[in-house]
């Protein structure tokens, strides 16, 4: 059973900081494509963030280069967002996603979500 549960997410002042984290089980976590989304209320969900297998290339959104980090830890199962100098617009539930290969086959694996809200 595939699994990505996400946390750290809050509440925060534009300005601050949170670190987000997913850890996956129940699939090969050093052999997948790790990636960050987010989706504000009425908008579509955007791509955040991208990590490959490694972690050896990120790639981000142009609203947040510069500002957040992705990362990853193989040998914990886990990738993680680091989000500094946040702003309002940056409030949304955010989602890791994994995609991976099994022999022939593709999955596209998501989690349930952490709320960020970034308000004064």
């Amino acid at each position: 059973q595939v699994q990505l549960v996400e946390s750290g997410g809050g509440l925060v002042q534009p300005g601050g900081s949170l670190r987000l984290s997913c850890t996956g089980s129940g699939f090969t976590f050093s052999s997948a494509t790790m990636s960050w989304y987010r989706q504000a209320p009425g908008k579509e969900r955007e791509l955040v963030a991208l990590i490959t297998s490694t972690g050896g290339d990120t790639n981000y959104a142009a609203s947040v280069k510069g500002r957040f980090t992705a990362s990853r830890d193989n040998a914990k199962n886990t990738v993680y967002l680091q989000m500094n100098s946040l702003k309002p617009e940056d409030t949304g539930v955010y989602r890791c996603n994994a995609r991976f290969q099994v022999s022939t086959s593709a999955y596209n694996s998501w989690g349930q979500g952490t709320q960020v809200t970034v308000s004064s």
